[in-house]
């Protein structure tokens, strides 16, 4: 089923998450639900909060479907070791048409759990580095725009609220 991505200003998106504690049907349904949404869209990676749940889950394809062994599930993920700096342009389904330039680091590892609870670990670069820090990131209230410069943040924020009294976000 495919999900409705909330946009910012949308609370659940500035809140951070809570554990996944439950490993069973309904998570397993929730993640696919997810997988769906993100292909929708053409996304790369969708947290569960873009959706309006406030869990620690993120899902990430980096070939957007194009190669089933390249989904992901990260329960509960954490950071375990970032190394060099790479400066894309990165965009987020939940500001859809708003782009900005984002350091992040060029390796990430990560260790998460799966839909069933099993543990994993990884070291991604490049896009999935970047992937793995901005998904992350939306478990903990952080969109891509906190790290742009305030003023870039501030015009964002200000044509936000344009479209909004527009009717068109």
């Amino acid at each position: 089923m495919i999900r409705k991505i909330v946009k910012f200003p949308e609370p659940v998106l500035a809140q951070q998450t809570q554990p996944v504690e439950k490993f069973d049907e309904e998570l397993g349904k929730l993640v696919e639900d997810m997988f769906e949404s993100m292909y929708a869209v053409e996304g790369v990676g969708l947290a569960a909060p873009q959706i309006g749940i406030s869990l620690r889950l993120a899902v990430i394809d980096v070939t957007v479907g194009k190669n089933p062994e390249a989904r992901l599930v990260l329960a509960n993920p954490e950071i375990t070791h970032s190394e060099g700096e790479q400066r894309e342009e990165e965009g987020c389904l939940s500001l859809p048409g708003f782009r900005g330039l984002v350091l992040r680091p060029k390796f990430v590892t990560v260790r998460a759990q799966d839909a069933t609870g099993k543990e994993w670990e990884m070291r991604g670069e490049d896009l999935l580095a970047r992937a793995f820090c901005h998904e992350i990131d939306h478990l903990y209230g952080t969109l891509f725009i906190n790290h742009l410069s305030m003023l870039k943040r501030d015009l964002i924020r200000r044509r936000v609220r344009k479209l909004q009294k527009a009717g068109d976000w």
